[in-house]
């Protein structure tokens, strides 16, 4: 993982050699469609303040929990105690970003979600109320964590999310199976360049034309970054839109030429 010092100078340079989020210069139309009616889309949605309501509620919620953690930095087996409030603070996607999940599902309509990294759930509930008709599943390691999520789902009125328990080396093949068509995938768990690449590989065996593979922190480490890098070049990635802190995969056959595009947002 990059040092705050790193990670600080790595997003000064993509904040100032990005293409502005308004769409200006911008010569792709997919590119440009998203920028305005997904990365620009500044309604309301009535799910923003309930999913945020419950966020509010566990950022005050000091009940301990005994997590297992097979992500990067972690051993795997290895519990640790923490609070409520230190896994919505520091591991629950941001409500920029889960917003943004939001209106990704809300345009794009896909009728199967993948999600690998539940953590409390926040991420899962925005984009299963996006679309409420959506096959969701979404897999996490911590069987307290998910414990939590599950509570939030109930919370939510959410009882069509799926939420499959255990390590994704062993999990994702089955989920996979179960699904069989993948529309949309979010990985958010792990964090290392093997996992990662095998992971999406395994993800996109089950994709379509019309499939988005959205990847969490790709600028997070030296080996996610060179993840990123390995999958902006496989053959059948056709457009890539790195926003920093996420990077969006498309396969649109349509496109006949590459397009990676950096945006700030």
């Amino acid at each position: 993982m990059y040092s705050r010092w790193q990670l600080a100078q790595k997003y000064i340079r993509y904040y100032l050699t990005a293409s502005n989020g308004k769409g200006h210069g911008i010569h792709s139309p997919f590119v440009y469609e998203f920028i305005t009616h997904v990365l620009n889309d500044d309604t309301e949605y009535e799910a923003y303040q309930q999913v945020e309501a419950l966020r509010k509620g566990m950022l005050s919620d000091k009940d301990i929990i005994h997590v297992e953690d097979f992500g990067a930095g972690s051993v795997s087996g290895k519990t640790r105690q923490r609070t409520i409030a230190s896994i919505a603070r520091h591991a629950a996607k941001p409500e920029k970003w889960a917003q943004l999940l939001y209106r990704i599902v809300n345009y794009y309509q896909p009728e199967t979600i993948l999600e690998l990294g539940t953590s409390l759930g926040i991420s899962t509930a925005y984009m299963a109320k996006a679309n409420p008709h959506a096959y969701v599943i979404t897999a996490e390691g911590s069987n307290a964590i998910a414990q939590e999520a599950i509570r939030n789902f109930n919370e939510l009125h959410i009882p069509s999310v799926e939420l499959v328990e255990g390590n994704f080396d062993d999990t994702l093949p089955s989920i996979l199976r179960t699904m069989q068509v993948v529309d949309m995938a979010f990985i958010d768990g792990n964090h290392r360049r093997e996992p990662t690449l095998r992971y999406f590989a395994q993800i996109m065996a089950h994709t379509h034309n019309f499939s988005v593979i959205i990847l969490d922190d790709i600028h997070w480490s030296g080996e996610m970054e060179q993840a990123w890098q390995e999958i902006r070049e496989h053959p059948r990635v056709r457009l890539t839109i790195d926003l920093f802190f996420i990077g969006l995969v498309f396969f649109r056959e349509e496109i006949k030429v590459k397009q990676h595009f950096t945006i700030r947002f």
